[in-house]
């Protein structure tokens, strides 16, 4: 479930503005460095700031530049796309409804990112634990390729797995998100856009019956 929610916030960094708009959490370096920081647990270890080849850092002591920003901006591109496209026959979100790239030009870029970085397989077996199976990077990796393809790796595993199915996109007024379904009433992405949905059918209903 972490891929889901790793690729599910990707997705996300497009969100509702508060005032009508749309804000974007990755519009800057530093809006990425948040970003991934924030994301640590999930994250683990990313290469080393500077678009260089680099030994991987601790997430919440990484930094991001113009070069990872471009690249991580292009692969979210590609998987609002897809999440377009996995919602159907519902609508998309309409933060970028009229605007998304064709399906194979996502697919492409999606797998493009995904493997720009080979990985092989790692087996540790701490002394109180059990033995633990990941991936890891092939080869030294440039800083721009490294972050958006284990993205990329993440949102393959997402998609391709069971919960791509319960993938919604939430149509409250003013939200712009996407959620994976939790229970089968579930029908907006938070309690609060519920709330908002409710009160807007009630005054339609209301204009409805007086003319």
């Amino acid at each position: 479930m972490s891929g889901a929610r790793l690729t599910v916030a990707l997705a996300l960094t497009v969100r509702h503005d508060g005032r009508g708009g749309v804000a974007d959490d990755l519009d800057t370096p530093e809006g990425l460095t948040a970003w991934v920081r924030e994301r640590r647990g999930l994250l683990g270890r990313v290469p080393g700031a500077g678009g260089r080849a680099a030994g991987s850092v601790p997430a919440d002591a990484w930094v991001a530049d113009e070069e990872s920003l471009a690249a991580v901006r292009s692969l979210r591109a590609a998987v609002r796309a897809l999440f377009a496209h996995a919602v159907r026959p519902g609508r998309p979100s309409p933060a970028d409804a009229r605007n998304l790239m064709p399906v194979p030009e996502a697919l492409d870029r999606l797998n493009a990112a995904a493997a720009a970085v080979p990985t092989v397989p790692r087996l540790d077996w701490p002394d109180d634990g059990d033995p633990l199976a990941s991936h890891h990077p092939a080869g030294a990796a440039q800083l721009g390729d490294a972050l958006p393809a284990a993205l990329a790796r993440a949102v393959i595993g997402f998609l391709a797995g069971p919960d791509r199915a319960a993938l919604r996109a939430c149509h409250a007024p003013r939200c712009v998100r996407y959620f994976v379904k939790e229970h089968p009433r579930q029908e907006w992405c938070k309690p609060s856009c519920g709330n908002r949905a409710r009160v807007a059918r009630h005054h339609e209903r209301h204009r409805s019956s007086h003319p």
